[in-house]
């Protein structure tokens, strides 16, 4: 998916008729305390790390084509900023499986823009959405 601004001010040289195109999102990076627990708790998520590591004060994971960074910054967390959303198939396995792992997600349930989701919280307080898109019911 692209998102198009035409017209885009060139400031010294005068308006510039152009098309900028965004492509997508290249990665969503949180604030973390705790490199190594937060590497851990990832990597329960089944993620992979593709850059730095537990000792380092950045780190890019990847889902698929999709990256997280984590940035290092033990003085400073924002209470809640957001959320990220990561599609997955077979929300409620993922569910059990993360149960399974150790940690802690909310149960499993439908919303009525047509996803089955859950939400649950990194080691650092940022919260991730898991959600599946389900067929519409014809009855509803």
């Amino acid at each position: 998916m692209s998102w198009g601004c035409a017209g885009l001010e060139s400031g010294r040289r005068g308006s510039l008729t152009r098309l900028m195109r965004i492509q997508g999102i290249s990665a969503v990076t949180l604030a973390v305390g705790d490199m190594n627990r937060a590497v851990e708790f990832y990597r329960k998520l089944g993620m992979n790390v593709t850059y730095g590591g537990d000792d380092s004060t950045f780190t890019t994971i990847r889902a698929g084509a999709d990256a997280l960074n984590l940035v290092l910054t033990p003085e400073k967390r924002p209470d809640w900023w957001g959320r990220v959303i990561i599609r997955v198939d077979g929300v409620d396995e993922l569910n059990r499986r993360l149960k399974d792992a150790g940690l802690s997600p909310e149960d499993p349930r439908d919303g009525g823009w047509g996803e089955r989701f859950f939400h649950m919280w990194d080691p650092d307080g940022n919260e991730l959405s898991f959600a599946e898109v389900i067929a519409s019911n014809p009855e509803s």
